[in-house]
């Protein structure tokens, strides 16, 4: 692939909470720069963009984490406990991609607090967006998925389905009764690695390529390529307010079958 061209997608107005597969698109010359040039003269230097700098590798409650130690014994599971890290606002991103990772680390981008589950953002409302990201709210309203959803932001997706779109977890908290569960992870204080508690929505994930799909049905997202690379562009707003009432319906299935 030469190079990415985003006018023709005509990205729309406002902040932009981007999702990239690198490897999807191919070999891109100059890489996560490059992608992140290109969305900044589609977008104009007054949009912010988003990404997800998430850190499941200090939790002991994570999928990760279980599949980490399954299997070991208990002195060596003790040994992966000791060595595991407490988050710090540095701390590498896991799991998020090259160029989520890339943003998180420049010059000028700002991270929100979260231990878990931080977002990190460049541009003008990069402070702002990422003001408040409160413990027990991985991704709800106290964190900057709320400011996005008011701000009418969009969901730009490359080379991504629905089970990345972070986007669609603001819905799990605002269904009736949500489901919580207990979290730990560790954080670093004043050169200590300390435990942290809380109780937080039990996100899920695995039947959001069906939320997905029912919300396309609507006509409300927008969908292009790069070169060959799927791109969806999806108004955060809707997305949430129909997947609540679609997980108000449907998920009680779900849920009893995980």
């Amino acid at each position: 692939m030469a190079g990415v061209n985003l006018a023709a997608l005509g990205l729309p107005p406002g902040d932009l909470l981007v999702h990239v597969s690198m490897r999807a698109l191919g070999p891109l010359p100059g890489g996560a720069l490059s992608l992140l040039t290109a969305l900044r003269e589609a977008t104009g230097p007054q949009t912010t963009i988003v990404v997800p700098a998430q850190t499941a590798h200090n939790s002991t409650t994570s999928p990760a984490f279980r599949a980490a130690v399954a299997g070991l014994d208990e002195q060596k599971r003790e040994a992966y406990l000791a060595g595991m890290p407490g988050f710090t606002p540095d701390m590498p991103s896991r799991g998020c991609g090259a160029f989520a990772e890339y943003v998180r680390r420049l010059p000028g981008a700002v991270r929100s607090a979260h231990p878990q589950t931080s977002f990190a953002a460049i541009g003008p409302r990069a402070a702002e967006l990422m003001a408040v990201h409160d413990l027990d709210c991985h991704l709800g309203e106290r964190s900057p998925l709320g400011p996005l959803y008011r701000g009418g932001a969009h969901a730009l997706m490359i080379g991504c389905g629905w089970e990345s779109c972070t986007a669609l977890h603001l819905a799990e908290e605002r269904v009736d009764r949500p489901r919580r569960r207990l979290y730990q992870c560790f954080v670093e204080r004043d050169g200590r690695r300390v435990a942290e508690r809380f109780v937080g929505i039990d996100h899920y994930d695995g039947d959001f390529p069906l939320l997905g799909a029912a919300f396309e049905r609507t006509g409300q997202t927008r969908t292009g390529h790069i070169g060959r690379t799927p791109v969806m562009i999806v108004p955060i707003r809707p997305a949430v307010d129909f997947a609540v009432r679609w997980l108000t319906e449907n998920r009680s299935r779900e849920e009893d079958a995980r």
